[in-house]
């Protein structure tokens, strides 16, 4: 026998995620109380989570990868002119002096 799948409405999914959110209670509670399956909930609270930019312990969100790859590239191209600048004052000083 083929299983139905339950469908919930956006404005429900955002409630039992606000839930979660605001009450500090536990997704597996949450989902309890409002008659769901918890992974289900975790799911949402996950896929919301990631919309609005968090990230989950430990991982960087999209935004801040980006500003981690640009912050590389201008290190990388900060320390290649600082070792520039102290090749010409080697050699300038050496020129100054006569050696």
């Amino acid at each position: 026998m083929a299983e139905t799948r339950r469908r919930f409405d956006p404005e429900f999914r955002a409630g039992a995620v606000r839930i979660v959110r605001e009450t500090g209670k536990s997704v597996a509670q949450v989902a309890r109380d409002l008659g769901i399956n918890s992974g289900t909930l975790a799911n949402w609270v996950q896929q919301e989570r990631a919309a609005r930019g968090e990230a989950a312990a430990g991982q960087l969100s999209e935004d801040e990868r980006a500003e981690l790859a640009r912050l590389r590239r201008e290190n990388a191209e900060l320390a290649m002119e600082r070792d520039v600048l102290k090749r010409s004052l080697v050699l300038w000083v050496k020129e100054a002096t006569g050696r």
